[in-house]
C-alpha cells in the first residue's frame, strides 16, 4: 500500500497529537475544527495530555488539514508509542520553554530594578534620547523569541475568527510594547506623568508565563506516568522458534500460532498459550497483584508480564494491538480523554470565556480613558492590558482533565481499568451494588470442601477411589476432585467399564470392585441404601455444598461435597461497602439453598436467586425506577445487559476477554476489594475536581475585577500587569499540582 492510499484509508478510531494548544479555548476549537470532517462521529481532545480521540470512517488527511486551518498541528499517534521518546519531546518542550523563560527575565529583571532605583534616563531627555529606543528594539527582538509562538497562534486563530490564551498574551505584551513606543516618540507632547515605558512588563509577563507553562509541563509529564509505565511493559524484541532455530526479532515481526521461547527474568512479548515447561509470572502491573502466579501448560500468559525463575514455550495467540496490554492502554487512554458532566460545564465557559475577556479589557479601557484621573490613557491601557494577562482560563481548561488523567492512571496501577470518565464520576454517588454470585463472589471454580469417610475407611482412600472412577470423566466436578487427590500426592489408578450416567455420576470396575459414584438418585438407581447418611447429606447442601456419594461394592465408603468457595476477601469487601451505605444484594440463577449459603458467609442479607441471565437487567432496572443509582458487578460476558444497564457496570475478568467491552470499570485481578476501592477513587477525584473548578472559577472571578481597578477608588492600588503574569501562570500550576495528589491516595 502506498502513502498517498494509507492516508485515505478509513477507520474507526484514532488519536492525534495536537500541536500548539495552549488553553481551555483551544479546545473548542479544535473540536469544532474536526468535527466538521466529513465521516466523523465523535471527537473528544484531551487538553492534560494534548490530544485529540477521533471515531468514524475518517480521511486521516482530511483531519490533518482541518486541524492546521484551524491555526494548530497534528500527528497520528500510534498504540504504543515509544515511552523514551515521549519523555524526550516533553524534555524537549520543558526546556525549550524554560530557556524563553530565561532569555525574558535576563533582560527584562534588571531593566526592572534599574527604573525601580530610578537608574534609568528620562524618556525623551538627553541619554534618553538613545537609550529607550534601543530598549525598544532589544524588547521587539525578545518578543519575537520568548514570544512568537503567542503571537503566530493568535493570528492564526483570528484568520478562522476565534480566539483563545494566544490572543490575550498577544494583545497583552504587544500593546504594551506598542503604547511604550508611542510614549517615546511623543513624549514632548505628554505630560511628564504619563511618560512610562512598560517594556519591562512585557517582558516579565513573558518570563513568567513561559515558566508557568514549562512548570505545567513537567507535572502534566508525571500525570501519564502510569500509561509511560504500561507501553514500557512491552518488550522490543522476541525469541521465536522457527525451523528449529531460536531467534530474536523485533515484536512487530511476531505473527499469529508462532512458537517463542521465555527465559528466566524476561518480558513476554505477547499474548499466549503455554505448551512447555512451567514457571512463576509477577502480571502487578497488569492486575494490581503483587504474588506471582504459577503458570504450567495450557495457561495462558500476558504480554507485559515478568516471567521469574523457569522457562518455557508459548504460542502468540494475539498480538500487536489485539494484546490484553494494548487493549488496556487503549481503554485507559479512552477514559483519561472522555468528559463527564462536571467536565461539560466547563468546556462551556471556557468556549465564551475569552472573547468575553477580551470585551471586558475593551470596557475597562474605555471607562478609565473617560472617568479615570490624569493621565486617563495611561491608567485605561494598564488596567486594559492587566485584564487580558490575568484572565487566561488555562486553570479552567486543565481543572477537569487533568484529574481523570491522574485518577484513571493510579486506577490502571491498582488493577482497576477505567474505560469511562462518567464512571469516575457516578461511582462515587453509588446507593446500590448488585453482586453475581459465581465467578464474583465465589472463585467460580469447584473446589473439594469436604471428605467423609464411613467406618474404617480414611480420607485418602475415598478420595483415591473418587480420583479414580473421575479420572475418566469430563465433568467440571471432576476436575476439582482430581486436584484434591493430586494435592496428596493420591494417584488415580486406571478403571474399567467406565459409564457416565447423566444427572446422577459414573459407574466403574477397579481391581474387580463395582464402583458408584454421585447423587442418591444414582444410588437408588444401583440399589444402595444410604438412608442412614441423609441428614448428613441435607447439612452439606444447606451450606451450598454439593455432596457426592461413594460406594464399593454396594457399600457406602464415604461422601465427598464439592463447592464454588467463596473469595477470600469477599466478606470483607461487602462489609465496606456496607460500611458506607450502600445496599448490597446478591443476584444468582443458582437455587435458594446454594445462594443463602454463600450468601450468608459474604455477609449479605439481600438475595435474588434462580434468576436468568436476561431477567438480570430487569432487576437493575427495578432498582433505578426505585432511586437507587446501581452499581453492577458480574463477569462481563453472561451479565452484560445488566452491566449496560447499571449506572456503573464493573466487570470481573482478566481484561482479555468481552469483560473489557461490557463494563465501565474492569476489576482485572477479580477480587471484590477492588470495588470500595475504586468507589473511593471516585469520591476523591470529584472532590479534587471540584477544588480545581472552584479554584479557577474563584481566581478568574476575583481577579478580574482587581485587575480591572476595582481596588483603586478604595485603596489607591492599580495591579501590576507583572504580577498578572505570574499570577495566571501559577493559578496552572497549582491545578495540576492538586490534581497530581490523587497519585499518591490510598
Amino acid at each position: 500500500m502506498s502513502i498517498a492510499e494509507e492516508s485515505t484509508t478509513p477507520v474507526a478510531e484514532l488519536r492525534l497529537s495536537i500541536l500548539g494548544m495552549r488553553c481551555a479555548g483551544c479546545v473548542a476549537g479544535v473540536e469544532v475544527a474536526l468535527a466538521s470532517v466529513p465521516g466523523v462521529t465523535a471527537v473528544s481532545v484531551n487538553f492534560a495530555d494534548h490530544s485529540a480521540r477521533v471515531t468514524g470512517n475518517i480521511d486521516v488527511e482530511l483531519l490533518k488539514t482541518a486541524v492546521k486551518e484551524a491555526g494548530y498541528d497534528a500527528a497520528v499517534m500510534e498504540g504504543l508509542e515509544d515511552p523514551a521518546v515521549q519523555e524526550q519531546q516533553e524534555l524537549a518542550r520543558y526546556r525549550d520553554l524554560l530557556k524563553k523563560a530565561s532569555v525574558a527575565a535576563a533582560f527584562g529583571v534588571p531593566l526592572m530594578l534599574a527604573e525601580h532605583l530610578g537608574w534609568l534616563p528620562e524618556i525623551g531627555v538627553g541619554a534618553g534620547g538613545w537609550f529607550w529606543p534601543l530598549v525598544a528594539m532589544l524588547t521587539f527582538a525578545i518578543l519575537k523569541y520568548s514570544g512568537g509562538h503567542f503571537f503566530t497562534g493568535a493570528l492564526k486563530m483570528l484568520s478562522v475568527r476565534q480566539a483563545n490564551m494566544d490572543t490575550l498574551i498577544a494583545l497583552g505584551t504587544g500593546s504594551a510594547w506598542l503604547y511604550s513606543c508611542v510614549m517615546i516618540d511623543y513624549s514632548a507632547a505628554l505630560p511628564s506623568i504619563a511618560k512610562h515605558a512598560y517594556f519591562e512588563a512585557s517582558v516579565m509577563i513573558l518570563a513568567f508565563i513561559n515558566l508557568g507553562s514549562a512548570l505545567e509541563t513537567l507535572a502534566r509529564g508525571k500525570t501519564s506516568s502510569a500509561i509511560r509505565q504500561l507501553i514500557g511493559l512491552q518488550p522490543r524484541t522476541a525469541r521465536v522458534i522457527r525451523e528449529g532455530q531460536e531467534l530474536d526479532i523485533p515484536i512487530e515481526e511476531v505473527g499469529l500460532g508462532e512458537t517463542l521461547r521465555v527465559r528466566p527474568g524476561e518480558k513476554i512479548a505477547v499474548d499466549g498459550l503455554i505448551i512447555e515447561g512451567h514457571s512463576s509470572v509477577d502480571e502487578s502491573m497488569l492486575t494490581g497483584e503483587s504474588m506471582p502466579v504459577e503458570k504450567t501448560v495450557g495457561a495462558n500468559v500476558v504480554a507485559g508480564s515478568m516471567n521469574q525463575q523457569g522457562s518455557f514455550l508459548f504460542t502468540a495467540t494475539r498480538i500487536g494491538r489485539d494484546t490484553a496490554l494494548a487493549q488496556i492502554i487503549k481503554s485507559v487512554r479512552q477514559a483519561q480523554s472522555s468528559k463527564p458532566e462536571i467536565a461539560k460545564l466547563a468546556d462551556k465557559i471556557s468556549a465564551v470565556f475569552v472573547p468575553a475577556v477580551v470585551g471586558i479589557s475593551a470596557f475597562t479601557f474605555l471607562i478609565w480613558w473617560l472617568f479615570g484621573p490624569t493621565p486617563s490613557i495611561g491608567y485605561a491601557f494598564v488596567t486594559s492590558m492587566t485584564v487580558l494577562v490575568i484572565a487566561c482560563p488555562c486553570a479552567l481548561g486543565l481543572a477537569t482533565p487533568i484529574s481523570i488523567m491522574v485518577a484513571v492512571g493510579r486506577a490502571a496501577q491498582s488493577g482497576i481499568l477505567i474505560r469511562k470518565g462518567e464512571a469516575l464520576q457516578t461511582a462515587g454517588k453509588l446507593t446500590c451494588v448488585i453482586l453475581d454470585k459465581t465467578g464474583t463472589v465465589t472463585a467460580g471454580k469447584p473446589s473439594v470442601a469436604s471428605v467423609l469417610p464411613f467406618g474404617t475407611h480414611s480420607e485418602n482412600e475415598v478420595l483415591a477411589f473418587a480420583a479414580s472412577i473421575e479420572s475418566g470423566s469430563e465433568h467440571p466436578l471432576a476436575a476439582a476432585i482430581i486436584a484434591a487427590a493430586s494435592a496428596q500426592d493420591i494417584k488415580a489408578q486406571k478403571v474399567t467399564q467406565f459409564a457416565a450416567i447423566l444427572g446422577q455420576g459414573v459407574t466403574a470396575q477397579l481391581d474387580g470392585k463395582s464402583i458408584a459414584f454421585g447423587n442418591r438418585a444414582l444410588m437408588d438407581a444401583q440399589g444402595i441404601k444410604y438412608t442412614r447418611h441423609v441428614k448428613k447429606l441435607e447439612q452439606l447442601a444447606v451450606l451450598g455444598q454439593t455432596p457426592m456419594l461413594l460406594a464399593v461394592d454396594k457399600k457406602m465408603l464415604g461422601i465427598i461435597a464439592v463447592a464454588d468457595p467463596i473469595k477470600k476477601d469477599s466478606a470483607v469487601a461487602v462489609q465496606q461497602l456496607k460500611d458506607d451505605g450502600i445496599r448490597v444484594i446478591m443476584v444468582t440463577g443458582d437455587n435458594q439453598i446454594t445462594a443463602h449459603a454463600i450468601a450468608r458467609q459474604a455477609g449479605i442479607v439481600e438475595i435474588r436467586a434462580q434468576v436468568l441471565p436476561q431477567d438480570k437487567m430487569a432487576i437493575v432496572k427495578e432498582l433505578q425506577q426505585a432511586g437507587e443509582i446501581v452499581g453492577m458487578v458480574g463477569d462481563g460476558i453472561n451479565d452484560a445487559p445488566a452491566l449496560a444497564q447499571a449506572d456503573v457496570g464493573f466487570a470481573i475478568g482478566s481484561g482479555t476477554d468481552v469483560a473489557i467491552e461490557s463494563a465501565d470499570v474492569v476489576i482485572l485481578q477479580g477480587s471484590l476489594l477492588k470495588i470500595p476501592e475504586a468507589i473511593a477513587l471516585s469520591k476523591a477525584t470529584v472532590l479534587n475536581i471540584k477544588q480545581n473548578l472552584l479554584g479557577a472559577f474563584f481566581y478568574n472571578t476575583l481577579s478580574i475585577p482587581v485587575a480591572a481597578g476595582l481596588l483603586y477608588p478604595l485603596f489607591g492600588v492599580l495591579l501590576n500587569p507583572m504580577i498578572a503574569g505570574l499570577a495566571m501562570a501559577m493559578s496552572s500550576v497549582t491545578v495540576v499540582a492538586n490534581a497530581n495528589r490523587l497519585r499518591w491516595i490510598k
